[in-house]
């Protein structure tokens, strides 16, 4: 009878520790996360556990990416979803469609620290991605909204990730017509990209 004690002893204590190790990890973003006119199977989000995997880390992705969101549509709905998912880290990808319509680089910058904030109350590690402004409104903007999430991150000393568009934008066979989204051929070049940025901090 002591065997069968010990080994489910051991079974709870693997299981327990295989939970610790478990992270949550939520992506709040828009169409660039969301897996746009694809399968979600297909989006990186979904395939980032497999990649992270790989770097011996495991992970769980909740993604809350949403087509046309903005910061302060991200903003809203934060809440709920922390409450909800409880996640250990949350990725901000968001800020893309801001820079489409304009926005004022005050109303983003103040949007993206709120975030931070509930993040960090709820006792999550918040994560933020430098978003690249499209050419629409000129270099001066460009070159703002580009500065807003520099300035956040070092404000409220949170991790700044590189664009997950960088290794791809230039590649016109890899993105769609519009020349904003990425095509399904692009997705695991994303997914590389994020778990190379992201393993550092999980």
């Amino acid at each position: 009878m002591v065997k069968p004690f010990i080994y489910c002893i051991l079974l709870g204590w693997s299981l327990i520790s295989g939970a610790v190790h478990s992270q949550t990890l939520l992506i709040l973003g828009d169409s660039l996360s969301a897996g746009y006119q694809m399968a979600a199977q297909q989006s990186w989000p979904t395939l980032l556990p497999q990649v992270m995997a790989q770097q011996g880390k495991s992970i769980k992705i909740v993604n809350a990416s949403i087509s046309g969101d903005t910061t302060g549509n991200g903003l809203a709905r934060l809440p709920d979803l922390l409450k909800l998912h409880q996640p250990q880290q949350v990725l901000i990808t968001l800020g893309a469609n801001d820079g489409l319509r304009g926005f004022a680089p005050d109303i983003i910058r103040s949007n993206l620290t709120e975030m931070i904030n509930l993040i960090q109350q709820a006792g999550g590690q918040a994560m933020l991605m430098q978003v690249q402004a499209p050419p629409n409104y000129g270099k001066r903007y460009s070159q703002a909204f580009a500065q807003v999430f520099q300035q956040v991150s070092e404000e409220k000393q949170t991790p700044l990730l590189a664009f997950f568009l960088e290794p791809i934008i230039l590649q016109p066979d890899l993105m769609m017509a519009d020349g904003l989204h990425p095509k399904v051929e692009a997705q695991p070049i994303i997914a590389e990209f994020v778990a190379g940025q992201l393993k550092q901090y999980l």
